[in-house]
């Protein structure tokens, strides 16, 4: 059997870094109550001069590297962002421009933060019907520039960022199952105008937390027990749990439910917030950078977000 393997991580982000002790300054919030309530205490931010396009690029020559591939091996590139750069062309096609690929396919999907692990669905399956033999696979947000900064229950959460992965066709083993889902019934609790609204012009970030929260919590918690299921294992045959980067207290309450220690969870949210799906490919190069995560470990992601959606991922590294 072909499997899809991950075979190179990359990830990027804007130079600018903007503290809680920075928005204690333009908002009525603390450190300590944005630390005690979400678990952030930093985010990058995009400059005027920075792009999408540009952190997504960056991802992805780092993950490039990584692989050791030339960049026109590349079959398939999937970008899954909700702050596209321009409503078209794609930001997978800008990417494959300044890569300088001629011979792919490349286009976005909108998933909300669950944008990376349904491309990994989508990845998953082109590499196994041979279709594609190298995939590349990226996350990417800059939901800064839809964040009201008057708002303060929801500024305080997002960053901007971009991870990215090569897939691979491997005869050994990768990517073992996926689960995708999706219930309109979220669509008015979390949700970002366009610029084509009505209502809100720019573009801006509206939540009903409470709501989010409870559901975010049981979905989490719900594909895990699908993963399990499936691939009949148990809590202790997960090496890591690399979860969408949303709240510390969901992460927490999500791996409470299942059982799972927090030393075997990957965090990055108190140094990048929310980004989106940029959140779990990020994490993922941070700690197979650091050493945590090595070949042949088994992860888990888990991904919630506006739709809502959500997805999770059981692989093999």
């Amino acid at each position: 059997m072909t499997y899809a393997r991950i075979i190179g991580t990359g990830s990027a982000l804007p130079e600018k870094v903007v503290s809680n002790f920075d928005l204690e300054k333009i908002i009525d919030t603390s450190h300590d109550w944005i630390v005690e309530r979400t678990g952030i205490e930093r985010r990058h931010i995009c400059d005027s001069d920075e792009t999408i396009s540009m952190l997504a690029t960056k991802a992805a020559r780092n993950a490039i590297e990584m692989a050791g591939i030339d960049p026109e091996d590349i079959d398939l590139i999937i970008v899954g962002t909700a702050t596209p750069e321009l409503a078209f062309p794609s930001t997978a096609c800008m990417v494959q421009r300044e890569l300088g690929i001629q011979n792919c396919i490349a286009f976005d999907i909108n998933a909300a933060c669950s944008g990376f692990v349904y491309g990994l669905g989508i990845a998953k399956q082109w590499i196994e019907s041979g279709t594609a033999k190298h995939v590349l696979l990226i996350g990417a947000d800059t939901l800064s520039r839809v964040v009201d900064w008057n708002d303060r229950a929801t500024c305080v959460l997002f960053g901007d960022g971009a991870g990215a992965a090569i897939l691979s066709a491997d005869e050994e083993t990768g990517v073992l199952s996926t689960h995708m889902h999706s219930d309109g019934v979220g669509t008015n609790l979390l949700y970002a105008t366009s610029s084509l609204s009505e209502t809100d012009n720019p573009p801006k970030i509206r939540m009903r937390g409470n709501e989010v929260y409870k559901f975010a919590v049981r979905s989490l918690s719900d594909l895990v027990a699908e993963e399990l299921k499936e691939n009949n294992i148990t809590q202790a045959d997960i090496d890591w749990f690399v979860p969408h980067q949303a709240n510390l207290r969901i992460i927490k309450a999500a791996a409470d439910r299942i059982g799972l220690p927090m030393d075997r969870v990957i965090l990055t949210i108190q140094d990048h917030g929310n980004t989106s799906a940029a959140s779990i490919p990020m994490a993922l190069d941070v700690a197979v950078r650091d050493g945590r995560i090595k070949k042949g470990h088994r992860l888990l992601f888990d991904a919630f977000g506006a739709g809502f959606a959500w997805a999770s991922s059981y692989l093999v590294f």
